[in-house]
């Protein structure tokens, strides 16, 4: 199972005092033009798919490819099957996929940095931080602060790293080539980093040797970006754009995820409704007689996961560990509430993960036990056109950040 909701977000949204920053019973039509595949065209647009990935074993996960380059130089490189994730920001690569020279980031006395970012499956990543130009569809971001995981000398995690979660360094751990998270912060820590002491979330560390890293202050504009904050336009947001799930799963489907919200004629904003998210990050969702105040949208995981009450007797799966797997499909509806008060009804369905054929890769039944949270993975995606506007940025629907569908 996996959720990659990056717990740092959560954290760092929250010590901003003010930021710089379920289906609705009608679905704004999608943006834009699209080509003969379904796909929006556009030098803003990244077409995505929802695939098996590199390692051919992923289950409701959106990949796509960008381009890295030394920075001011033309030695660039492809790098493919990167997850597309808006639960975290940055761009993070496995050290086994890049073949290009990318400069250490480093710090006082020219110790190289590194990250330890852990995510809400009790999962860490580890690895230092790089500069890269990146190039994603038609857009660019000069000199982005990104991370390399794993490799590169940084194989040893240190102990306060991997107390927070079982690292992963691989592509078998990752089932991916890394993760281009697209979330609604532009760094993907935020003030907290910049502290000293016990204020400092310890998410950077300075790194004089590999066994010798301690955790460090890091400045804003050397924290790991979003680099859609970065592009010369279409930086105010994303909108991310899947077609339907057909019942019973698929073995692939293709999307857009596109730059900006309008800022261009494919992606207007249009009557999608706006719900803003609280200094935590969170939407709230009520379901079944019970209000999640820790609610949010996350193409990085796959499922929609909840603690299922006696009520509704979803059973877990005998072999699909953490997903539920009713003996028929079971249809259900939520209502998500925005800090500004608006809300949307959200309608979903459970099945039985345990019975998708092998060769599907989509699943929109796919659902799973989170205690305390309310975390809505791709299958809510599934069908919609989801606008998600980044911290401080100006969009016709206010400034984000915020979703809107």
């Amino acid at each position: 199972m996996s959720r990659l909701l990056i717990l740092g977000t959560l954290l760092m949204i929250a010590q901003v005092s003010t930021p710089k920053c379920g289906e609705s019973s009608t679905s704004p039509s999608a943006p834009g033009s699209s080509s003969s595949s379904g796909t929006l065209t556009g030098s803003n647009v990244l077409s995505i798919s929802v695939n098996g990935g590199p390692t051919n074993s992923s289950l409701n996960q959106p990949f796509a490819s960008v381009t890295i380059c030394v920075p001011g130089t033309t030695n660039c490189q492809i790098i493919g099957g990167l997850l597309i994730d808006t639960g975290s920001v940055g761009l993070r690569i496995l050290a086994s996929a890049v073949t290009i020279p990318l400069a250490a980031q480093t710090g006082a006395g020219g110790a190289p940095i590194a990250e330890c970012l852990a995510f809400i499956d009790g999962s860490v990543i580890w690895g230092p931080v790089r500069t890269a130009d990146v190039r994603i569809a038609g857009e660019q971001a000069n000199s982005v602060p990104i991370q390399i995981v794993g490799g590169d000398g940084f194989t040893t995690v240190p102990s306060g790293c991997s107390s927070q979660g079982t690292p992963q360094l691989t592509q078998t751990d990752f089932h991916s080539n890394g993760v281009l998270g697209v979330g609604m912060l532009q760094q993907d820590c935020g003030i907290g980093c910049t502290l000293a002491g016990s204020s400092n979330p310890g998410l950077y560390y300075a790194c004089p040797s590999a066994s010798t890293c301690q955790i460090t202050a890091q400045p804003i504009a050397r924290q790991v970006a979003n680099p859609v904050s970065l592009f010369a336009t279409d930086n105010n947001g994303v909108v991310l754009q899947l077609p339907a799930a057909q019942t019973g799963g698929q073995a692939s489907m293709n999307g857009s995820l596109v730059f900006g919200i309008s800022t261009q004629s494919n992606n207007a904003l249009g009557s999608a409704k706006v719900l803003t998210v609280d200094a935590r990050g969170n939407l709230t969702t009520t379901f079944n007689g019970q209000s999640y105040r820790r609610s949010f949208i996350d193409s990085g995981s796959n499922g929609i996961f909840f603690l299922d009450s006696a009520a509704t007797g979803l059973p877990g799966c005998p072999n699909s560990t953490g997903f539920y797997c009713p003996l028929s499909v079971r249809a259900f509806s939520a209502s998500h509430v925005g800090a500004n008060g608006a809300s949307s009804v959200v309608a979903f369905n459970a099945g039985n993960v345990d019975k998708i054929n092998s060769t599907f890769s989509v699943f929109g039944e796919a659902t799973g036990s989170q205690t305390g949270n309310f975390d809505w993975g791709l299958p809510f995606f599934y069908g919609r056109t989801v606008f998600m506007a980044i911290e401080g940025a100006a969009t016709p629907g206010g400034a984000g950040p915020y979703w809107a569908y």
